[in-house]
């Protein structure tokens, strides 16, 4: 096990603790005030908390270093700690007709895992800024075909905070040089002793036809010895969650993949939380709106609002609402800056129709704020792909036109990725992974990270 990998998990322990004794003590601050003897067995109780919560805790498996710094399942552990604790005290009560103050145990357990998750998600975020700096990365060593080691080494480089970093590749066929500047080891049947020689902690084995069941369960039985972590990487890309399970048949592990819920009443949850929400945020937001508005229209000639048709879901096309950030001849100038060699997306660094007030709302996105009227009336969503032009939809080939199976959104994949630096490719990449693998829980958790991107402003221009 990594050095960096112990002190993590030292640290979440202790983080653990710490959340449980604060809410204990806030539990008895709370629910009782004053210490009398009444209230001393909720004393031993909240001292014992922390205790009983990292036991509960690692009984869960929420301290597995794979769950460190990525994805949901930590979260959902430490939930599932707090639910299970909470109807074990409310059930073991009952059974024992034990007279037990509900309002210490509502408060006690409810906090310690609202504290934990807060503790937890700070030790998070310290973590992906080191991984930003190449600290705390697990060192892998990838098996496969040149293209496909090609592109896993350009994805882990691009994002960084998943902790990946290929030290060496082993190829079917002992290969010359190196794969996007990371040397080529060996073949497939050096995999174990390259192992050894990069001192890696993880073996990623792609899509090869090489490497069937038996030679992926001997290279399982090698690795076993030196407790090298073994990660397969199925052929089909940009599909996880909780479209993915294993069923095993007949001593084969399949890969079922469900399709992607584009209908039904996930779809209807989803069309009332964003109306609903963007409801709510227009009357909060009233005053910033007049505002802004009042500050675009004396900032030069021509409307505080910029409208123009975008294409929405299935192809129907609107028209969006904006601040309006360029000048009021902005659409006649792009024909002559787009020239022959741009992509289908437009985008260009400091872009001469970008006025100096437009340039401080795009960085902060405060321009995109009247799209909230777009959601209301149905046009977009909160979170979904970028929402294009129609000459843009034009040039889309057939993958790219999946895209327009959701609704657009304010935000998405994109907003929380990069903004205007990703390239047109991996722009696309996004929004059909978004495509693919929408759910509520995505959407909130993009909706967190965009106010971080936004406060950052990077990207965007």
């Amino acid at each position: 096990m990594p050095g960096w990998v112990r002190g993590y998990r030292a640290r979440v322990v202790v983080a653990d603790i710490g959340s449980a004794a604060l809410a204990g003590f806030l539990a008895l601050s709370v629910r009782f005030g004053e210490i009398t003897p009444y209230v001393a067995p909720y004393v031993m109780v909240s001292a014992a908390l922390p205790l009983l919560w990292v036991c509960a805790v690692a009984l869960n498996r929420a301290y597995e270093p794979r769950l460190f710094g990525l994805g949901p399942e930590e979260f959902q552990r430490i939930l599932q700690c707090g639910f299970t604790l909470t109807a074990a005290a409310a059930i073991g009560a009952y059974v024992t007709k034990t007279d037990v103050a509900r309002g210490y145990v509502v408060l006690a357990i409810p906090l310690s895992t609202a504290l934990t998750l807060l503790a937890r998600y700070g030790l998070r975020c310290r973590l992906h800024r080191r991984r930003a700096r190449g600290d705390c990365m697990r060192r892998v060593l990838a098996v496969g075909h040149r293209s496909a080691t090609a592109e896993l080494i350009r994805r882990f480089r691009r994002e960084r905070h998943h902790g990946m970093e290929i030290v060496g590749v082993c190829m079917p066929r002992d290969g010359l040089g190196d794969v996007e500047g990371v040397p080529v080891l060996g073949g497939l049947s050096d995999v174990a002793l390259v192992v050894g020689q990069v001192t890696a902690d993880t073996v990623a084995v792609l899509a090869c036809p090489e490497m069937d069941g038996v030679a992926l369960r001997r290279l399982a039985w090698r690795l076993e010895k030196t407790d090298t972590d073994l990660v397969v990487a199925p052929a089909l890309m940009e599909v996880a969650g909780p479209r993915i399970t294993i069923r095993p048949v007949a001593g084969l592990p399949l890969l079922h993949v469900e399709h992607p819920e584009i209908t039904g009443i996930r779809q209807v949850v989803k069309n009332l939380f964003d109306r609903i929400g963007a409801g709510l945020l227009l009357v909060a937001l009233l005053p910033l709106l007049a505002g802004l508005a009042a500050a675009v229209r004396m900032s030069g000639p021509g409307p505080a609002f910029f409208r123009q048709r975008r294409v929405g879901r299935g192809g129907a096309e609107f028209t969006i609402y904006k601040f309006r950030t360029m000048g009021v001849d902005a659409e006649r100038q792009r024909i002559d800056l787009a020239g022959d060699g741009q992509s289908v997306l437009f985008k260009i660094r400091k872009d001469p129709r970008v006025t100096p007030l437009g340039a401080r709302l795009r960085r902060h996105s405060l321009d995109e704020l009247p799209q909230l009227i777009n959601v209301v009336l149905g046009h977009m969503s909160l979170v979904g792909p970028r929402p294009p032009l129609p000459d843009e939809v034009a040039r889309y080939g057939d993958d790219v036109r999946r895209r327009l199976l959701v609704k657009p959104g304010m935000t998405g994949l994109w907003q929380v990725s990069g903004r205007s630096d990703l390239s047109w490719e991996e722009s696309v990449r996004l929004d059909l992974r978004y495509v693919e693998n929408w759910s509520l829980t995505l959407d909130l958790q993009i909706l967190w990270k965009t106010w971080s991107a936004v406060a950052r402003g990077s990207g965007a221009y």
